[in-house]
């Protein structure tokens, strides 16, 4: 049973009732859970004896000037009563000073008065002290900016993502949720960090609690159990943190969406074991973008392209490395990752320790000097800085460039504000973590059709992967064509209810301009995700079926038309069928007129 007193103070500064109708033990959870009026036990424990002091003095005053004879007008004793001197000691405290009631006093109670006076005020100045220095305490701001925080996020009536972690891929992450409209909150345990939330330019309110993940009651107050809260995202860069995420999450909300980073696989089997949505390792995604280059650098370009922001220019391809060994410097985690991705695509791979190309450098004499990595990069097709800092990674591709110049340099950048300095060196292939991590959770948060689609071009043959090129370019032109899923269910192509029944619809036919029905919009339908699989770039005379969800890549134009199509019927039978119904009053009455004739 909880103590009533700071229930009725957590109730009056801020305290919120929890929000009926969420998922099932959500009121049970968040009771259970609730932060406890920290702020207010503060308060009570520091300001104690401060009011204790100032309680004291004020008593004694009033009761040593209610003891203390005066005199009336009459000259004849008088004693002052318990209100009459709590008035006079309220109003001389506060410095109002009325004057002297009832009557005038006399020199006994003036002496106690003056004294009291500057007791008073020694006993004011330590009361207030005491409250600046509360005020000024970090715990203290810390707790009512929490206090704060965790009632905007109990109000929130909107959808939103628990975003856990506010690094350089959460920040990328938030700004294009905040574009796309999608209420975030963001939780995070560095203080620096969580005042960032407030300085960055987001158009929506963006609540920001600070705390360790870790903590259950933490992961409650930023909104786990709120019955608005559709998904988590955790991006920090501890595994374990992450993991602790994915349990608690599991445990407090199953089949909530979660989608999770790490660095491990053993803790990417780990969270795939509590059934989390994504794992994402940048360190892996790098190496199967590596992969991908040198097997398919037409797949890889027409992955780069279609991740493009709407517009970009078609990016250039790589072009076809020929075989031949590859040297990895490097000895982290990046450096395992990248020999076994190599390894894997029979590719001859040398590692050498970063650490002795660094004691060359320490020693100031040119990489040529080692002989060891001179002859690893004599006759190497490709280099690859593995190093944990992206200074020690410019020394090593610079230096690896020296000793040979057709070498094909990559890495992985660290730091996103050093990605100047690696286009300067001329580096062929790289990607900063926050940009892998921050394209991969958005495209399976905005498009799931897309992420489907993209996790199948890596194995699909280089062929395929020109074929579609030509075909995109053909019909959408050189520019990154506008992306957008169609579901094809009653609330959003009412059209062609009837006619997916029948069985008479073809991708073909939905792709029929309603300007000319014997054109097509510029416009190609990437892949159907149907029962759960996808089915990437079927052909025009693939028939459709109702509940199937198509990802659609076109111009503007192209979106508009097929949106007519889908929920204007007169433009439906004409461009499904070649009927002409009319579509106004005045043309039906008139079409039924005629055929009465």
């Amino acid at each position: 049973m909880g103590n009533p007193l700071l229930l009725f103070w957590s109730r009056l500064f801020g305290g919120t009732e929890p929000e009926r109708g969420g998922p099932a033990g959500h009121d049970k959870l968040s009771d259970e859970f609730s932060e406890p009026p920290a702020g207010i036990l503060l308060v009570m424990r520091r300001m104690r004896l401060p009011l204790i002091v100032l309680i004291l003095i004020f008593s004694v005053s009033v009761m040593g000037l209610a003891m203390i004879p005066g005199k009336d007008a009459a000259g004849n004793p008088h004693w002052m009563s318990v209100f009459d001197a709590f008035y006079f000691m309220a109003y001389t405290a506060t410095t109002i000073g009325f004057g002297e009631i009832p009557h005038e006093l006399t020199i006994a109670q003036r002496m106690w008065v003056t004294v009291v006076i500057f007791v008073g005020v020694i006993g004011w100045a330590y009361a207030i002290g005491s409250l600046l220095a509360l005020i000024q305490d970090r715990g203290f701001r810390r707790t009512v900016a929490r206090r704060r925080a965790a009632t905007r996020i109990a109000r929130l009536n909107e959808p939103f993502l628990l975003v856990v972690g506010y690094g350089a891929a959460s920040k990328q992450l938030v700004r294009s949720l905040d574009g796309m409209g999608q209420r975030v909150v963001v939780l995070d345990y560095d203080e620096n960090r969580v005042s960032e939330v407030d300085l960055d330019a987001y158009r929506a309110d963006v609540p920001a609690l600070m705390g360790n993940a870790r903590d259950t009651r933490v992961m409650v107050l930023a909104g786990l159990t709120h019955p608005r809260c559709e998904g988590i995202v955790s991006l920090t860069g501890d595994n374990v943190v992450n993991l602790d995420v994915v349990m608690t999450s599991a445990m407090l909300r199953p089949g909530l969406p979660v989608i999770a980073r790490t660095t491990s696989r053993e803790v990417g089997a780990r969270m795939r074991a509590f059934g989390v949505q994504e794992v994402v390792n940048p360190l892996d995604r790098f190496g199967n973008h590596l992969r991908i280059v040198m097997r398919a650098p037409a797949g890889y370009q027409l992955m780069s392209w279609l991740t493009s922001a709407p517009g970009s220019p078609l990016p250039p391809r790589y072009p076809r490395l020929p075989p031949g060994s590859w040297v990895i410097c490097g000895s982290g985690t990046l450096a395992v990752e990248l020999t076994e991705d190599l390894t894997a695509e029979g590719v001859e791979v040398i590692v050498l320790r970063e650490s002795d190309a660094l004691a060359t450098a320490a020693a100031a004499r040119p990489l040529d000097g080692n002989p060891a990595l001179t002859a690893a990069l004599a006759d190497a097709v490709g280099f690859v800085a593995a190093a944990d800092d992206d200074t020690a990674n410019l020394w090593l591709l610079e230096a690896a460039r020296r000793v040979n110049p057709h070498v094909f340099l990559v890495t992985l950048q660290q730091r996103v504000s050093n990605v100047p300095l690696f286009e300067a060196l001329g580096v062929d292939f790289a990607m900063a973590p926050a940009e892998v991590i921050s394209h991969e959770v958005m495209a399976q948060l905005a498009n799931p059709v897309l992420y489907g689609f993209l996790k199948q071009v890596p194995h699909q043959s280089e062929e395929w992967s020109q074929r579609q090129l030509r075909r995109l370019i053909g019909r959408c032109g050189d520019r990154t064509p506008e992306l957008w899923t169609l579901s094809l269910t009653p609330s959003e192509a009412p059209t062609l209810m009837s006619r997916l029944a029948a069985g008479v619809v073809t991708i073909g036919d939905l792709l029929r301009s309603p300007g000319g029905r014997e054109r097509q919009v510029q416009a190609v339908v990437l892949a159907v995700l149907r029962t759960g699989s996808t089915q990437a770039t079927p052909a025009d005379a693939e028939p459709l079926n109702t509940g199937d969800r198509l990802l659609i890549a076109g111009v503007p134009d192209a979106r508009r038309a097929i949106d007519a199509t889908v929920s204007h019927e007169p433009t439906a039978a004409y461009v499904l069928e070649g009927r002409f119904v009319p579509s106004s009053w005045l043309w039906r009455r008139l079409s039924g007129a005629q055929r009465r004739w």
